[in-house]
């Protein structure tokens, strides 16, 4: 865009998206008569699902504000909690986090994933289709706008993802009631119920099992249940 400036100040949460922002936070930016200041974020980087409120010389403006030249602009992050409205609580994790969707489901979120990578449009598809919040460190899918609901995924570390996602969205959890490979239900089973894929060993050790109601897969108190444990423990203290 050419034209007229605008004076964008970002809260520190949002700099890391901002790489032409002066210390301050602030960056000018140009405006067209025609654009609203939505688009005017995500040009300068920042995904709309990153923005809480937006300031106009002080006051409240929805994302289809067209801005006026000369006027200053404050961009703050998204309140936490944050709450999503319309749907129970519910995400969709891209193809790079595995590892945060397992944790999810430990803890009894539902958090449907895509463990190929099936493409921006498709995965934007399905929140919408779903009323999922898409979680992603892609900053460009982020920003199509079929996406019912999103977040950007800070951090690159399991643990770090997972403390800042419970953070921002609160999510309720219950423990040991979702399929980590599927995100099934899981229900109370019988040793007879899931024989089939149990070792001799496992069959003389153990007596407690569980099994997903969609893919049947058996859970019982394993080798690496105390690590397991552990994570939970983390988040809902016994």
């Amino acid at each position: 865009m050419n034209g007229p400036e605008i004076h964008v100040e970002f809260a520190p949460e949002l700099l890391l998206f901002v790489p032409r922002a002066r210390p301050t936070g602030s960056t000018p930016a140009a405006t067209d008569g025609v654009s609203t200041l939505g688009h005017v974020v995500e040009s300068l980087g920042v995904p709309l699902t990153e923005v809480g409120t937006l300031l106009v010389d002080g006051r409240p403006v929805p994302p289809g504000h067209v801005p006026a030249p000369g006027e200053s602009v404050t961009v703050r992050p998204v309140d936490r909690p944050q709450r999503v409205p319309g749907a129970p609580l519910r995400f969709l994790l891209d193809v790079h986090l595995g590892t945060l969707a397992r944790r999810l489901r430990l803890l009894g979120v539902d958090a449907a994933y895509e463990s190929t990578d099936i493409g921006d449009p498709a995965l934007a598809a399905r929140s919408a289709a779903e009323r999922r919040v898409l979680l992603s460190r892609d900053r460009g899918l982020l920003r199509r706008r079929e996406l019912w609901a999103g977040a950007f995924v800070y951090s690159t570390r399991p643990d770090d993802q997972l403390t800042d996602i419970l953070n921002r969205f609160a999510p309720a959890l219950h423990p040991w009631t979702r399929c980590t490979a599927c995100n099934g239900p899981l229900r109370e089973a019988t040793k007879e119920e899931v024989a089939d894929q149990l070792e001799s060993g496992t069959q003389r050790s153990y007596d407690v099992f569980a099994r997903c109601e969609s893919c049947g897969r058996a859970y019982w108190r394993g080798a690496h249940h105390g690590q397991l444990e552990a994570i939970v423990s983390t988040y809902v203290p016994r």
